[in-house]
């Protein structure tokens, strides 16, 4: 699957959130200000729709779009890549990361053990 644009992963996120929208209301989620031009998200959508992310129902010439990925699907493909690519698919890699300058609280530790020690016993 291809990989998304920030401009476009922000489009994606307000369509996940609103499960269909037009092209105005994809407009008046965003918190932006001043708010992007209306043809800028109408070509930004177009493009998540030939990326196979999205599709639409037609409504004369008045287009309402929704996702055809899950924001659990794209987390998942996305996190496999960062994984593989910036920690070696290595567990203790990631946790090193985070425990160095994610700043971890105690809290975040006991449940990161508890989330752990769940797993072994599975």
């Amino acid at each position: 699957m291809e990989e998304l644009t920030k401009t476009e992963e922000r489009i994606m996120q307000v369509l996940w959130k609103l499960q269909k929208a037009f092209v105005k209301d994809i407009i008046d989620e965003l918190d932006e200000n001043p708010k992007p031009p209306y043809n800028t998200i109408s070509s930004i959508v177009r493009l998540l729709e030939k990326k196979g992310y999205i599709n639409y129902k037609a409504y004369g010439k008045t287009y309402e779009y929704f996702p055809t990925i899950t924001k659990d699907e794209y987390t998942k493909t996305t996190f496999s890549k960062m994984f593989s690519g910036y920690f070696d698919s290595s567990p203790a890699n990631l946790l090193s990361f985070m425990v160095k300058e994610e700043k971890l609280s105690e809290k975040d530790i006991e449940e990161i053990k508890k989330l752990i020690s769940k797993n072994a016993k599975s």
